[in-house]
């Protein structure tokens, strides 16, 4: 038993002594539809698509996700950030309840916390006790603590399917191993088809304010049509919300006649996720005459660092490398065993002040350019979208430039 799930565990027998775990399952009665959210990549986006699908129908839904920043989401969709007096707990999903309980809401959507395969299944079956289950997709991220191999994430993520309820999942690869898992609880499964892709329209995409991925909102819409939401007033709530703040989005800036498009994949970290992003945002610019990748690296996601510059090859496209955050000389030396690279494309900003980054960025641009950032939201990361997203001349979808961000008054 690693020490990790030890010290959760004797947090969970002090928070949840026998008179309050009574009461907690009472108060998780009150909540009739609880829609426990897992998987690699997407989850905190079908989590709000789920919550704001059901407030566009008059459900009376509350929502929590993790994501680039851990908010709640009220009922009428104003969000609060998550009180952590002492960094991330999966005990946190307790208040969410208490508070999401006194609300009276008839729904919770609440995003997995948990990247231990232990506490996947201490999340699920101490503290949400789910009616549905969703898991997005299996994919090769943080394979420190769930991998080595992408089925063994597979099997971590199953540790949260519900006892007798419904899982809902787009993965494919290893489908067979949820199956399993979703049968031995008593769980039916519902898998996403690709009929249901195609049945996600441009027009339906178009509607969002930031670039939605056609599989998070084909889940998402499997998992309402089981509710019964009507699939028109769901989509008009989804395209009424909020996004996340590390949702994909395009910023167009005009820097002394370099007209500059800036797209921001930083919260995909897995390699398969972050090579669609780049693909998607080839496709939207096939005109450009630079494209610049942005690695935004963290310390405390070595693996992660090692990961994409060993095993991704997409990024070689690029006419240049920008590598910012911590690790840069480790992302370099390992892309350097890779004879078909050229290093000095490489242009180190680690440790650089913001506004030198960005400047950095903009020197190596033309007249028309495509700069794509990815590996990490955090730090950085974020830091550079706003960066982007003060100076745009335009949105290039339907969403407003002067958009209010998400409210951070009080907190739960």
């Amino acid at each position: 038993m690693s020490v990790e799930l030890l010290a959760a565990a004797a947090a969970g027998l002090v928070g949840l002594g026998a008179l309050e775990a009574v009461g907690h399952r009472r108060r998780l009665a009150r909540i009739p539809t609880r829609i426990h959210v897992s998987g690699t990549r997407g989850k905190s986006s079908v989590t709000r698509l789920i919550a704001a699908g059901m407030r566009g129908a008059k459900i009376n839904a509350a929502a929590k996700t993790t994501g680039t920043l851990a908010r709640m989401i009220l009922p009428d969709g104003k969000e609060v950030p998550a009180f952590r007096p002492a960094g991330a707990n999966i005990i946190e999903q307790i208040r969410i309840i208490n508070a999401a309980q006194a609300m009276g809401v008839q729904s919770l959507v609440i995003e997995c916390m948990a990247l231990q395969p232990e506490l996947h299944w201490l999340s699920e079956r101490w503290f949400v006790r789910a009616t549905h289950g969703v898991i997005t997709n299996a994919r090769a991220d943080h394979l420190d603590v769930m991998g080595p191999s992408t089925a063994d994430v597979a099997r971590a993520l199953a540790g949260m399917i519900p006892v007798k309820g419904v899982l809902f999942t787009n993965e494919r690869e290893h489908l067979s191993i949820l199956r399993a898992a979703a049968e031995d609880r008593g769980t039916r499964l519902v898998t996403v088809s690709d009929e249901d892709h195609d049945g996600v329209s441009d027009g339906d995409l178009e509607g969002f304010s930031y670039l939605e991925h056609r599989e998070n909102l084909a889940l998402a819409f499997k998992v309402l049509e089981e509710l019964e939401v009507p699939r028109q007033a769901a989509l008009q709530g989804m395209w009424a919300a909020s996004p996340d703040p590390g949702a994909m989005t395009e910023h167009e800036v005009d820097f002394f006649g370099r007209r500059i498009h800036f797209i921001n994949g930083f919260a995909a970290n897995d390699p398969q996720s972050t090579e669609m992003i780049w693909r998607m945002a080839l496709a939207r610019h096939p005109d450009a005459d630079r494209v610049v990748a942005v690695f935004n690296l963290r310390a405390d996601r070595a693996s992660r660092t090692l990961q994409l510059a060993r095993d991704a090859r997409f990024w070689h496209e690029a006419h240049h490398v920008v590598l910012m955050g911590s690790g840069a000389y480790q992302f370099a030396r390992e892309a350097s065993k890779h004879a078909s690279f050229d290093p000095n494309r490489f242009v180190y900003a680690e440790h650089e002040r913001l506004d030198e980054v960005f400047e950095a960025i903009i020197g190596l641009c033309g007249r028309k350019s495509l700069v794509v950032g990815m590996a990490n939201i955090y730090g950085q990361g974020l830091a550079l979208v706003k960066y982007f997203r003060n100076r745009q001349i335009v949105t290039s979808l339907r969403g407003d430039a002067n958009q209010k961000p998400p409210s951070t008054e009080g907190a739960v």
